[in-house]
């Protein structure tokens, strides 16, 4: 395998300005950057910034400063992005599916601690992981979000396999969980 840098997407800043989070689309057209200034930026296919909007915190009265992205995944379709804050809120933001589309909050999703991590898998299912150490699911057509497991442990990171049935759940006490929503045919059963 032969690598090759291409380009730098965001040039080195003075002083802290880490990156938060990233996210490709499914489509790989887009990708998305979130900055501890809490702006999203999208960039094309080829590395180009197309757009840039600004997250908000779930609560105006505690201030812009509030909070932090931890997690952002772009919707199955990539017309839609879920970020996961550490205000205790999820927003997903309807980005459209060309550049300069309004950005527009069409879901959001309370919680009782801080969104650590998070995967959107299927098509109206967002699977995230709280500082409380529970895993949670959110449905964007119901518009509710419920628990899957939980543990005693910060949720870390999380992934999903290729078919977004089954995840793996990393936690700060170093343990990681697997879980299935369905077999898929393999007759394999949840530990």
């Amino acid at each position: 395998m032969h690598l090759k840098h291409l380009r730098t997407l965001l040039s080195p800043q003075d002083g802290a300005a880490k990156v938060t989070c990233m996210a490709w689309s499914q489509n790989n057209a887009k990708f998305a950057v979130c900055t501890v200034d809490r702006v999203v930026l999208l960039y094309d296919e080829h590395g180009e910034r197309r757009d840039k909007f600004s997250t908000k915190p779930a609560d105006m009265k505690y201030g812009r400063k509030s909070y932090m992205v931890k997690g952002m995944a772009f919707s199955p379709d990539s017309t839609k992005i879920a970020i996961g804050q550490t205000d205790n809120i999820i927003y997903v933001y309807k980005i459209g599916e060309d550049w300069g589309d309004k950005k527009v909050i069409c879901n959001k999703f309370i919680q009782t601690s801080a969104v650590t991590c998070l995967q959107w898998p299927a098509e109206y299912i967002i699977v995230f992981g709280l500082a409380e150490g529970k895993v949670r699911l959110a449905n964007t057509k119901t518009n509710k979000s419920s628990t899957i497991y939980g543990t005693e442990s910060y949720v870390v990171s999380l992934t999903t396999n290729c078919s977004g049935k089954g995840i793996l759940s990393g936690h700060a006490d170093g343990t990681i969980v697997r879980y299935f929503f369905d077999d898929e045919g393999s007759g394999e059963s949840q530990p």
